[in-house]
Order: structure tokens, then sequence, then C-alpha cells
């Protein structure tokens, strides 16, 4: 049962929706090279539609970092996204993470990608989400490139330990990168969410960790965020994972099957629990006061 309106924390929390299509997740890299992705069955334009009407049931507005690959075939896509009153964001061009590029390569795919959204979406771009959260500790420097390119903000780092990607001592909250190292403010980083508890640093922002923890921990979590701590939360999915019927690629190890199908059935039904019980905005309104000027239309 969802909460009634008046029991809503007034915390209002990040919705955020990485484009891409089931075929260009970090998992398969070694499975399916980029030269094939053009004769995939192409499923993110219905997948993210499907997304773009249950925001709309429920009057919720959303950034969408959306993959250059994706905007470059589906434009009417991100013209939608931007008609129905979302932010438009970076995903980068090729799903390429930021640990495999150099600097001058990082810096042009981040600049292609903002260049284009912008040319298709009419709106200005401020937002870039490296691919696989492939931003932290031992390559900061991608931050600054990133302002170099002309974004406002990234949400790039994943303050967790995983096997692909995060870095645990990370502020847990919005920071600047620069003045932490006493150079100005300059980009701003607005990390995915997680949870302290008993000196524990719990991912709680959604993607595989949403599907896999059962709903009433990952409901607890973010309400513990906004009314313990006071906090916003920065969830994001994948609009894959509200499509049980994609293609099952064969020839998966165990491990990738069992993270990437995992729940795949359950994901629509539980994202409309959370789209009820929590107050859900853009990244660039949500954050307008980190940014330090009205930002978001």
């Amino acid at each position: 049962m969802a909460f009634d309106g008046h029991l809503l924390s007034p915390v209002v929390n990040a919705l955020t929706v990485d484009v891409e299509d089931y075929f260009h997740v970090a998992l398969f890299e070694e499975h399916i090279s980029d030269d094939r992705w053009h004769s995939m069955e192409h499923r993110v334009e219905a997948n993210t539609d499907r997304i773009l009407e249950l925001l709309d049931q429920k009057g919720i507005s959303g950034t969408f970092f959306i993959l250059g690959w994706v905007a470059e075939r589906f434009p009417g896509l991100v013209r939608r996204i931007v008609d129905q009153g979302h932010e438009v964001a970076s995903h980068g061009m090729r799903h390429r993470r930021v640990t495999t590029q150099s600097p001058e390569e990082f810096l042009q795919d981040a600049s292609q990608c903002k260049q284009m959204l912008e040319d298709v979406s009419g709106t200005a771009v401020l937002g870039y989400r490296a691919s696989t959260y492939s931003i932290g500790r031992d390559n900061l420097w991608a931050l600054d490139v990133l302002e170099q390119a002309g974004y406002r903000y990234s949400s790039s780092i994943y303050p967790i330990r995983h096997d692909l990607y995060g870095w645990p001592e990370a502020p847990r909250f919005p920071f600047h990168p620069r003045q932490q190292a006493g150079r100005g403010d300059g980009l701003l980083e607005i990390p995915v969410s997680t949870l302290e508890w008993f000196g524990h640093r719990l991912p709680c922002g959604g993607g595989g960790y949403f599907r896999f923890y059962p709903l009433f921990f990952s409901l607890w979590a973010l309400r513990h965020l906004n009314r313990s701590e006071g906090k916003s939360a920065v969830f994001f999915l994948h609009p894959w994972e509200l499509d049980p019927g994609q293609p099952r690629l064969s020839g998966l190890p165990l491990k990738v099957r069992f993270r990437h199908y995992l729940n795949l059935a359950r994901m629509e039904t539980r994202l409309e629990r959370l789209l009820v019980e929590f107050r859900w905005d853009r990244m660039d309104r949500v954050f307008a006061h980190w940014l330090g000027k009205e930002v978001g239309g």
C-alpha cells in the first residue's frame, strides 16, 4: 500500500534513467563487440517510452542520461523526453568506460555527445554520467575534462566497493572536487545514493541492487536517507530492466546471467511502488542550490 501524500517526506529525490539498450551493458563487453550492435534487436525506444508513460501517469519528471549511440538512431525519442518535461543529460557516445580512454579521447567523446544532444533536444545539457560509473580515485582528471567540455555537473561516482566500479571512500553526497583540493568550486559531482549502517556502506541507489534486494529494504533505506539524514536520494534505472522479454543471449557465464536477468519481471511493479512512496524530480532542479543558479525548466 502506498503512503498518502501527507505522509511523504518533504525531501525531493532525483530520479534518473540511463538510456541504453540491453546489449550496451558492461557485463556484456566481452561477449558482444560494438561492431555487432547495429545487427542486434533494438528495444531501447519502446522500453524508454514505457518509462515515460509511467512517469506521465504519476506526474513525475526525471533526468535521462542518454547514450549518444541511442540519440543518433532515435532522435524522436530524445524530443519526446524533452516534450514531457524531463531533463536530457549525457551518457557519452558509445558506452566506453572512462578508464579505457585517454584525456583527449574522453574530451572528444564527452563534447561530441553534449553537442549532439543539445542539437537534437534544443535544450542545454548540464549533466554527464560515465559509463559503468567509471570515474573514481584514480582518474579524477576526468572531472576537469567534463568541466572543460562545458558540463555543470557529473553523476559518475558510486561511493561503494564493487568489482566493476566504485570509490568507497568518496563523499556520499554532492561535492565540488576542486573545492576539496583548494582550487575553487568548478564541476559538481552528485554521487549515486548509499547508506551508512553500523560502519558499512550499502548501495541503495538502484540498478541491479534494487532488483536484488527485497523491496522493503530499498524502501526503508531511501526513507532513512530522507527522514533521518534529511538528504535527497539519487536513484537510477535502465530501460532494459523493465523488459523481461528481451533476447536472452547464449553462452554467458552464470554470474553474468544472474546479474543481468535477475527479477526483470518484477521491476516494473517495484518501480511503480517507488514512484508513489517518494517525491521525485529532475537532477537539475533537485540540486539547483548546489549548482549555484536557477536551472531546470
